[in-house]
Parts: C-alpha cells; structure tokens; sequence
C-alpha cells in the first residue's frame, strides 16, 4: 500500500493542475486551441520527475529501475485517468457546445461523439506518460558503467 501512495498523490496534483489550467483557459475561451494543451505536457513531465525524485530520495540505495519506472507510469496514469473523466464530465455537462468548438478550429467537419475524444485525450495522456518516464529514468537510473582508468 505505501509503494501506491506517493505515485497516486502526484497523480492528484497533476491532474488537479491540468484541470486548474484548462479552466483558466476556458475562462478566456482559449480552451479550443491546440497550441496551449502543449503546456500540458509540461505540467505531467513536471509531476513525473519530481514523482520520481521523491521516490529516489526516500529509497535512497534500494531504488531501482524497475521502482522508478512504476512510479512515472502510475503517477501519469493516475493524472490522465482522473483528468480525462473531467474532461468527459466537462464536454458533456458544463458545455454542451465544447465538442462542437473544438472541431470547428479542425475545420474538416468531423463527426465524432464524446467517446472518441475522451479516448483520443486518455491516449494522449498515457503516451506522453510513457516517454517522459522513459526519459526522466535515464536521468535518474544507476549507473552500472565501470571507471576506466587511464
């Protein structure tokens, strides 16, 4: 139970952003546009590295690869699943006309329900989770490299 912990914390905070900053856009009705949900990756990439660097720091020499890896993905996991609900909860409930917004900036007149773009987001999600902790492992692995000595 306490290995779950610390992954679904950063979970919570992560998605708490994500969804914290999709309203502010939304406020300035911005939410349509592509372009800012890039910054969403840095918010999760964010959440993951310091996911795992507080893993590290707490397991000190038993931290391992395969711990580390976990951490990233169920810290990602836990953020995209929590924030593709809200997103489903918002395209659905509070603006009914969302889904209809964000195709026309497409402009290819697409037709597509709900369940499509909530896939599509929890795709988006889970694949950006799996390359950054990927990258963020390489960051964090231990060396097994032998010193040379010249």
């Amino acid at each position: 139970m306490k290995k779950v912990t610390l992954p679904v914390r950063f979970g919570i905070a992560i998605s708490g952003s994500l969804i914290a900053y999709f309203l502010i856009l939304s406020l300035f009705n911005l939410h349509t546009s592509p372009i800012y949900s890039l910054f969403n990756s840095v918010i999760t990439a964010f959440g993951i590295y310091e996911a795992i660097k507080s893993h590290k720091l707490r397991e000190g020499s038993k931290f391992n690869y395969t711990n580390g890896f976990t951490t990233g993905i169920v810290t990602g996991f836990v953020a995209t699943i929590i924030f593709t609900v809200f997103f489903t909860f918002y395209a659905t409930e509070v603006n009914a006309d969302f889904l209809i917004e964000l195709l026309e900036v497409f402009k290819g007149g697409y037709n597509i329900g709900i369940g499509s773009v909530a896939f599509g987001v929890a795709i988006m999600g889970f694949t950006t989770t799996v390359v950054l902790t990927l990258a963020f492992m390489q960051l964090f692995k231990n060396s097994r490299n032998i010193p040379q000595n010249k």
